[in-house]
């Protein structure tokens, strides 16, 4: 079995990744970019909250001319299992 490992980033406009901007979500790039100024929870159940975030995240990424993107990582084996997991004393 083998697990696919994603990562979103942000692009410039001439196609480079700005490394410094990477995240396990797009949520996680986006408020990178932002500064973190935005609660993560409220982003989840504040539908008002979240529009003036993404409100802001659109101005920054079109002056910018940016964009995030997804990138997948090679595939790697998943962990497996240890023997001692795996094994059951029945007695």
């Amino acid at each position: 079995m083998y697990a696919v490992a994603t990562e979103w980033a942000v692009q410039d406009g001439n196609g480079r990744l700005l490394t410094e901007y990477t995240g396990g979500t797009q949520l996680d790039v986006a408020r990178k970019l932002l500064g973190r100024r935005y609660d993560a929870f409220r982003l989840q159940v504040s539908r008002s909250y979240r529009e003036v975030f993404d409100r802001e995240l659109r101005n920054v990424l079109d002056r910018q001319a940016w964009r995030i993107v997804r990138l997948r990582r090679s595939r790697r084996p998943a962990p497996s299992p240890n023997e001692a997991q795996l094994a059951l004393d029945l007695h």
